[in-house]
């Protein structure tokens, strides 16, 4: 349907009537798109353009001032139900998308989508900028003080190699000098 007909029963839309055609145009299921179909598919409509069959999903579907929209389609053994995904939907898809909205209109933001494309205002754009450049801070300081870590440990790993090699080295000193200047050493 165009968007006139879709806005008018059932709201407006996320993709505009050429997108929502394109999409239909790639589904393998679909032989051919109607553009501008009526709300309400007729017999007379489905004969003229040989549809063998609607697919829906089974939930009446009232609009237009009638209780089911697809109930004369189903009634000639011409409907096919489908099952809906429960998550997937329009509703749903932008429910999320306006919960997490702050975070998609500030990866846009970096992406090089502008303020204004985005219609998001002066004061959020600098906003979302200095998140932004927050979180990215807090990567390199996540980053120095992991290389940090890794120094600090090669260095008492040296440290306790140095400290180990000291006390053997101690030890044959202070046992070659016993040895020869000891009570029976050779001196």
């Amino acid at each position: 349907c165009s968007d006139e007909l879709t806005h008018k029963y059932k709201g407006f839309t996320v993709m505009t009537e050429h997108e929502r055609y394109e999409a239909l145009r790639h589904c393998r299921y679909v032989d051919e798109v109607l553009r501008d179909a009526p709300w309400t598919l007729t017999p007379e409509f489905l004969e003229k353009h040989k549809i063998d069959f609607v697919a829906h999903d089974d939930i009446p579907y009232s609009s237009a001032g009638t209780e089911d929209v697809y109930k004369h389609i189903k009634e000639a053994g011409m409907f096919v139900p489908t099952q809906r995904t429960e998550g997937i939907s329009t509703s749903d898809i932008i429910t999320r998308i306006v919960r997490d909205y702050d975070v998609y209109a500030r990866r846009n933001l970096q992406r090089g989508y502008t303020a204004k494309e985005l219609n998001v205002s002066y004061i959020n754009e600098k906003k979302y900028r200095l998140q932004n450049q927050v979180d990215r801070m807090k990567e390199k300081v996540r980053t120095v003080e992991e290389k940090s870590k890794h120094f600090v440990y090669r260095v008492e790993e040296k440290s306790h190699d140095l400290i180990q090699k000291w006390e053997e080295k101690s030890r044959e000193f202070i046992g070659n000098f016993l040895e020869l200047f000891g009570p029976d050493g050779t001196w």
